[in-house]
């Protein structure tokens, strides 16, 4: 048993995360902290796109089967993937099995790289859309935090200018809330102060 779902008793943490083990380990071991691991943001961009209509416990609870799934969610690789590769991941039970999902993420994957290429990382691109830091917000509860925001919306404009798929401006937001590029831990909750 992790050391969060030893504590939850103990532990104040954002009302999403509950009791449930898997997400509590989330919420506190990933769930906006900064993150700068090109490989690690396009994982996020990917599982973020995937949960779109679903609850992010869905998603969380396939992330193994994903990283299985999709090469460990390289992108050198995913860009080559062919309609035999699509209709093999269509039959994979372990994943969202959205032809559209599916291949976005390749397409998500050439247009990564593309991003990689023109800013030298697609970190340094990502992060510019909040000058490279974090926002600190300070929520008391989670009625309180928005679904977008004007970042998240410019993300989402360029993202899709630069042919990525599934980032509207909801997902992109979530994006930046995984990724740290925005603190909306509630104020009650131990991250928080932390982060």
């Amino acid at each position: 048993m992790s050391n969060s779902a030893k504590n939850n008793a103990e532990i104040v943490r954002c009302s999403w995360a509950g009791n449930d083990p898997l997400y509590c380990d989330y919420h506190d071991m990933e769930w906006g902290v900064p993150l700068h691991d090109d490989q690690m943001l396009f994982e996020f961009l990917i599982l973020e796109g995937a949960q779109a209509g679903l609850s992010w416990i869905t998603i969380l609870r396939k992330r193994e089967n994903y990283r299985k799934a999709f090469d460990n969610f390289d992108p050198k690789v995913i860009v080559n993937y062919t309609q035999e590769k699509v209709d093999e991941l269509i039959l994979n039970e372990g994943i969202i099995r959205n032809k559209l999902k599916i291949t976005s993420g390749i397409k998500n994957a050439k247009a990564f790289l593309m991003v990689q290429k023109e800013f030298g990382s697609f970190d340094k691109y990502i992060w510019s859309f909040t000058d490279g830091k974090t926002i600190q917000n300070s929520w008391k509860n989670l009625s309180e935090v928005p679904g977008s925001t004007p970042e998240s919306e410019a993300m989402s404009k360029d993202l899709k200018k630069r042919g990525f798929k599934f980032v509207g401006p909801t997902i992109c937001y979530a994006f930046m809330q995984a990724t740290g590029m925005v603190n909306d831990h509630t104020t009650d909750c131990f991250k928080y102060k932390e982060l």
